[in-house]
């Protein structure tokens, strides 16, 4: 079912405030978007110099991945956000969400010269054969960067970004913040086992990839885990819905 501009704001309003609440941001870095238009070419991100924990609906921009003039206005977006998730949005169109974090355990994973996820417990089966390992940093998701980043995605959810981050990419925004949460989860795990220096544990392939598939066909989670999270918001910190009268009438017209 397709979702209203307003609640798209809204649902990744709340997935701002939980990342914080998680500690899956960085100080004032990283960034979140969803596209709002049939192409991914106009989307919503958040702007720079914003805490996510304080994110409300209408602190989104709407931006286009295809005018640089998105840079100018007053309240722009971090330049390498508008970068990389403008040239994910124009050639990923089919990852209508797209979220980027520093998070601890994922980015201590990105850092390792091997940096596969071993199917060692079943939230790491969960993305057994589900991950794209960028091995070619070269610098800031800035121009050519950006551009060579968002080719590698593919049709998978996770792409983790060697010496960098992680970046998740789904067709709703309950189901990028749950892959978020199951892959820092995951990358936890191993990194505290690798940690005790004794030998893992590894299922086979065949096992990793029965389990994967069971994780794909549980019926709802994403959406169940996700609407509990804004159950807990609308009761703690409701004011992450608040609109502004531009976001109000943009949303009014469409």
């Amino acid at each position: 079912m397709n979702q209203s501009v307003e609640q798209l704001r809204i649902r990744l309003a709340c997935a701002f405030r939980w990342a914080a609440r998680l500690n899956l941001h960085e100080s004032i870095a990283n960034h979140f978007s969803v596209a709002v238009s049939g192409d991914g070419r106009e989307f919503l991100i958040n702007p720079y110099g914003k805490h996510f924990s304080q994110i409300r609906a209408g602190d989104l921009l709407l931006v286009n991945a295809d005018d640089p003039a998105s840079l100018d206005r007053p309240d722009a977006p971090d330049i390498t956000a508008w970068a990389l998730h403008s040239a994910l949005h124009r050639n990923q169109p089919h990852a209508r969400c797209i979220l980027h974090t520093h998070s601890k355990y994922a980015t201590a994973l990105a850092c390792l010269a091997d940096s596969r996820l071993p199917p060692i417990e079943q939230n790491c089966m969960r993305f057994f054969e589900r991950v794209v390992i960028d091995e070619g940093f070269d610098g800031m998701g800035l121009g050519d960067e950006a551009e060579r980043v968002s080719r590698l995605l593919g049709n998978k959810p996770i792409l983790l970004m060697g010496n960098h981050g992680v970046l998740v990419a789904a067709p709703t925004i309950a189901q990028a913040f749950d892959d978020l949460y199951y892959f820092e989860r995951a990358c936890e795990t191993y990194i505290t086992a690798l940690s005790t220096g004794r030998e893992l544990r590894i299922a086979s392939d065949e096992i990793a990839r029965k389990t994967c598939r069971q994780w794909l066909e549980y019926p709802g989670f994403a959406d169940k885990h996700f609407n509990a999270l804004m159950g807990i918001l609308d009761e703690e910190e409701p004011e992450y819905r608040q609109m502004n009268p531009l976001a109000t009438a943009y949303t009014a017209n469409l």
